[in-house]
């Protein structure tokens, strides 16, 4: 037998929608505490929870999101998300005061969990179960691209334009990942009776799959250690007086994994998890101790090789096997389940982090991280990378 294609014209469109959807988020969030102030005279906690309620709706839109994904139909709450996201995106240009540039913000949060949830669900089922480590990890590059691409085209934009022209291209980004889903054909997924009933009422089943809580520990655990670099990156490096090697750390970092991910993908189909995981999250312990001692230009851009290797693997590691075990009919639950714990380890990260700065130092702080990383290889293995599941195919093409 054949092996099947991975790069279809659906999986395209999918990773397509995905990279123009992150490619607005993280345009914005490079500029917009920088707008809130300056355009709307906000205060520096002001302009901090213009940033933050954005994570605070797409925290409350995913556990429903991942209840009425297949109840719905994915696509119908794809367009949803998308067309509400198109909307707040718009209305960006009519904010004329900080009361509705929160009420904006959350509403545009809510959207984008919607649809990030419904394209990370979708993938799964457009990805032959025997390539899966492969498709998701090809799949997760959109993050990656609109991770390196996003805030640079933000900061560029922002010297040579102005905030409506960031509105702009986001409003067009928004508008073009709506209008490429058109052409999607989405794989049926049979949904038991006794699922579709249950679904009327409020059980925590519907919103949380158990069988993806465990890898989604892990991963809160991660993304709380990577919320460290991103929040405190800049001004460790300014502090250390290596900021010109800093503004190139996250195209190492982009680099690496665009490198690396051909490879652990096959080798996590070919040789299962444990065999991706471990090596992953000893790279990334490693890349954030060689930022604890980086003195040189050189040391801070192998950091940023290692923990992009490390942390890049890891992303798409973990959300496949927080959807290998599930029922097709689960996905979309699994999907959610495993966004809300990271996001919770993502948006908590700074503020217990930030406490404990002024004890540690920057250096100190990237060490005790470094060890928190170290730790959680226990943790997955106690929690996953022990159990020996057999292999359950996720999705059938209906």
């Amino acid at each position: 037998m054949s092996k099947q294609k991975l790069w279809t014209k659906d999986f395209f469109i999918v990773f397509s929608t995905n990279l123009f959807l992150f490619l607005t988020f993280y345009l914005l969030v490079v500029i917009f505490s920088e707008y809130a102030m300056e355009k709307l005279h906000a205060t520096q906690s002001q302009a901090g929870l213009a940033s933050s309620i954005f994570i605070l709706g797409v925290l409350i839109s995913r556990p429903f999101a991942g209840k009425f994904l297949d109840r719905l139909g994915r696509k119908k709450m794809l367009y949803a998300g998308l067309i509400f996201g198109l909307i707040t995106t718009a209305l960006y240009f009519e904010v004329n005061n900080l009361l509705l540039l929160l009420l904006n913000r959350f509403f545009h949060g809510v959207s984008f969990g919607i649809a990030a949830t419904a394209t990370n669900t979708i993938v799964v089922g457009l990805v032959p179960s025997e390539r899966r480590g492969q498709g998701i990890g090809y799949f997760t590059l959109s993050n990656t691209l609109a991770a390196a691409i996003g805030p640079f085209l933000g900061v560029f934009i922002t010297q040579h334009g102005s905030f409506n022209m960031i509105f702009l291209v986001c409003f067009l980004f928004a508008a073009f990942s709506f209008l490429v889903t058109i052409f999607l054909k989405i794989p049926a997924v049979d949904q038991p009776k006794t699922q579709t009933s249950s679904m009327s009422g409020f059980h925590i089943k519907d919103f949380i799959e158990k069988k993806a809580v465990p890898i989604s520990i892990v991963v809160a655990i991660i993304n709380f250690s990577y919320s460290g670099i991103l929040t405190f990156l800049m001004t460790y490096s300014k502090n250390i007086h290596l900021l010109d090697a800093a503004s190139f750390f996250f195209v190492i970092f982009a680099l690496c994994i665009v490198a690396s991910r051909p490879f652990t993908g096959k080798w996590f189909d070919a040789k299962g998890e444990n065999f991706v995981m471990y090596p992953s999250l000893i790279l990334f312990a490693v890349g954030l101790f060689l930022l604890s001692q980086a003195h040189h230009g050189f040391t801070l851009l192998l950091a940023g090789a290692f923990i992009g290797l490390g942390f890049g693997t890891l992303q798409s590691s973990t959300q496949a096997i927080a959807v290998k075990h599930v029922p097709p009919h689960r996905a979309g639950l699994a999907t959610s389940t495993f966004f809300i714990l990271g996001d919770i380890g993502m948006t908590t990260g700074p503020y217990i982090l930030g406490f404990l700065l002024p004890l540690t130092g920057y250096r100190g702080l990237y060490m005790a991280i470094s060890l928190l990383v170290l730790s959680s290889i226990f943790l997955y293995y106690l929690l996953h990378g022990r159990n020996k599941a057999p292999h359950h195919s996720i999705l059938k093409a209906g």
